[in-house]
């Protein structure tokens, strides 16, 4: 019997849940199958409070069917290696398939194709029917018809209800082959395709010229093959393969696909990008998911797998921080503080959008964990253009400015203090000095105040004073971190907050400490919370080789996805936003950052790596290191890192592995393998004399 794809997915039922099928997106539209919607990146309807995603009618929510048979099988797939969503019907004399995709490359456009392949040398003619219910209407847009194009229907209209007052309202252009009642394969024919292309864009020019290229590449037979390519060429430079179970490999192509087909495709400029939000581009319509606003998600728990293999796609995330900062200086001058507040919730403006004002006023960690983003794209690419050029200084110094803005001097213990906020476990509102929040507020300063030297800006003396004297609660009778001033051990809360100052906040502690943090909050953490945080558990027990522990906390994350699309729920019971991609980032993070131990610091890609007793073989593809590509394979017993590409900026000798027991230095050539037994160590720049 042929082994099971772990990248293909398929049943012969779909869900009973319609917020469990399939998703095909991009990073500039999306979907979910057989949905009467689709949505575009950064286009939203109504002002603060009611801002959602507009929802904008869908030409390819198609069903196909076919008269009645005894003997009919159907299998609906999900094809993760090809961004395709499939459904095949298996008939006496005949095969149909119904293919429906956004493609990877040529983001403007959403397509869907049927085949009808004859088994039989010859036959009656073959007929599927179409099913669609699509009007050209949508609660959102002031839709008008336009003059048919090539063939082809058109309508276009502009969103209701700004953000903000007199803030923008984008116009969406959308062109579409009509879609026929039924096909049929003609009695001398063995096989025929029909295809049928949407172009979404935000000007008629555009949108002409996308509906253009698709037909052209329709008529060559190579838009579904352009699609496909891209998403090879995508796989090729990320992967992440487990030999081990196959629920845990299924899991891993799950979440990786989801999130790649969310990030904008490299080498394009077509469009400014608009973030991720926690359910993607397929959810957030009005009261959905978050309503499509962009969190801590996208910057805490999604960006760091999107650095370690496309950092040309974290740059693009980052940009959209940087292209908001007008609306973070607005929201911070509003609180009546100076430098930039970012929004708990973010849609296009970077004002405030949050229909519940309390995690708008102190879900204020929001500013650092913006910060640590650039932090880490800095240290990982020394790319220093972004700051000096395109805008990144702007935003470090703008938080810098907010938090010494935030603080308050307490002189009862000569520390700065930051009073009344939300940390991330939304279940104790308006405390003082939240650990997570004040530590992600140091670093924040930490990092302004290397950068500014980095760049040759002379520091307010300010930043130096307030990093150095902003508490940190701890607790030194019992080794661990309070969450808060007055937190009573024992207390339940939400999620991850304590946890992630191990990782990914990575702040200075004896193991210990982080023992007893991982022992405090695992037990009275909130089993019906969201996905992500046993993963961040499971990290922690990894750093301490407790792989049992790890695994348990690990298998958690599986009761969050769902069948047979491997669709996540932000909770176990099923609430919550959907395709919920925070989770799965989260998840993903402990393969990719807890089984090899790697992280990111200022002149290093730490690696201390461990494989857990079920896994055989851990290869991940395609990690982007000071612009070389590397792939490393882990075992129990040895690690093996390739350079499948070097760096085209670093010069030589450029990259060495240090085997941080023995002290070892190991060149990494272009092209070359070294091995050594497993262990700790890093990956630097060659000291050049």
């Amino acid at each position: 019997m042929a082994e099971e794809d772990p990248a293909v997915f398929t049943s012969g039922t779909l869900p009973s849940d319609p917020r469990l099928l399939a998703t095909v997106t991009n990073a500039y539209l999306g979907t979910r199958v057989y949905r009467d919607i689709l949505h575009v990146n950064g286009v939203y309807n109504g002002a603060v409070g009611d801002c959602h995603r507009a929802d904008v009618p869908s030409p390819i929510n198609v069903k196909m069917s076919v008269a009645a048979e005894d003997s009919l099988t159907e299998t609906f797939s999900l094809d993760t290696r090809t961004g395709t969503y499939i459904h095949t019907i298996q008939a006496p004399g005949y095969t149909a398939i119904h293919r429906i995709y956004a493609h990877q490359s040529l983001v403007h456009l959403l397509a869907f194709s049927i085949t009808i392949q004859r088994s039989t040398l010859e036959g009656e003619p073959i007929i599927v029917n179409l099913q669609t219910q699509f009007t050209p209407e949508s609660p959102d847009l002031d839709l008008h018809r336009g003059a048919d194009f090539q063939g082809a229907h058109y309508i276009y209209g502009k969103t209701l209800v700004p953000e903000v007052e007199s803030g923008p309202q984008p116009t969406v252009h959308m062109i579409w082959t009509p879609v026929l009642q039924a096909v049929t394969l003609p009695e001398e024919e063995k096989e025929k395709t029909w295809e049928f292309l949407t172009a979404v864009a935000e000007s008629e020019e555009d949108v002409k010229r996308s509906f253009s290229e698709g037909m052209s590449l329709i008529v060559s037979r190579s838009l579904y093959v352009s699609h496909v390519q891209a998403w090879t060429a995508l796989w090729k430079g990320c992967c992440v393969e487990v030999e081990g179970p196959l629920s845990l490999s299924q899991a891993v192509y799950g979440c990786l696909y989801y999130l790649l087909s969310a990030i904008p495709p490299l080498g394009s400029s077509d469009f400014p990008f608009s973030g991720i939000s926690p359910g993607g581009l397929s959810n957030g319509t009005s009261g959905e998911d978050y309503w499509g606003h962009v969190f801590w998600d996208q910057d805490t728990w999604m960006y760091p797998n999107i650095l370690l293999f496309y950092p040309e796609a974290a740059c693009a995330i980052l940009k959209y921080r940087i292209r908001t900062l007008g609306g973070a200086l607005c929201n911070a001058q509003e609180q009546g503080y100076k430098g930039a507040k970012f929004p708990w919730e973010s849609a296009a403006t970077g004002r405030e959008v949050c229909p519940e004002e309390v995690y708008g006023n102190e879900e204020i960690h929001i500013n650092g964990d913006v910060l640590l983003a650039f932090e880490q794209y800095y240290y990982f690419t020394q790319d220093l253009e972004l700051f000096h050029q395109a805008g990144g200084w702007e935003v470090v110094h703008a938080v810098a400015q907010y938090w010494c803005s935030r603080v308050v001097w307490n002189p009862e213990d000569q520390s700065y203090h930051i009073p009344g906020v939300l940390p991330p476990d939304e279940y104790h509102c308006a405390v003082d000095n939240s650990v997570y929040t004040n530590v992600i507020a140091q670093r924040s300063l930490n990092f302004a105040v290397d950068l500014g030297s980095q760049l040759h800006i002379p520091m307010p003396e300010e930043w130096e004073e307030v990093r150095k004297k902003i508490k940190v609660p701890f607790d030194k009778s019992r080794n661990y971190h309070p969450e808060y001033d007055g937190y009573c051990p024992g207390e339940q809360v939400k999620q991850a907050d304590v946890v992630l100052l191990g990782f990914p906040v990575m702040y200075p502690m004896d193991p210990e400490v982080r023992r007893n943090d991982l022992e405090m909050y695992e037990p009275v953490t909130d089993p019906q919370g969201p996905a992500m945080t046993w993963s961040m558990f499971a990290i922690g027990w990894l750093e301490l080789k407790e792989t049992v522990r790890a695994q348990q906390q690990l298998s958690k994350c599986f009761s969050n996805i769902t069948e047979p699309f491997k669709i996540w729920v932000e909770n176990p019971d099923g609430s919550g936003a959907v395709n919920f991609l925070t989770g799965m980032s989260g998840f993903l993070q402990a393969i990719v950052y807890g089984y090899t131990g790697f992280r990111i610091t200022k002149k290093h890609l730490k690696f201390d790596p461990i494989c857990p007793d079920d896994i055989k073989k851990l290869k991940i593809t395609g990690v982007c290191y000071l612009g070389s590509k590397l792939d490393f394979t882990l075992t129990k017993e040895d690690v093996t890192i390739r350079v499948t590409q070097a760096s085209p900026v670093l010069q030589p000798p450029g990259l060495e592995a240090v085997l941080a027991g023995t002290g070892e230095h190991l060149p990494l050539n272009e092209g070359q393998s070294i091995s050594f037994p497993a262990a700790a160590g890093w990956i630097q720049k060659v000291e050049t004399i």
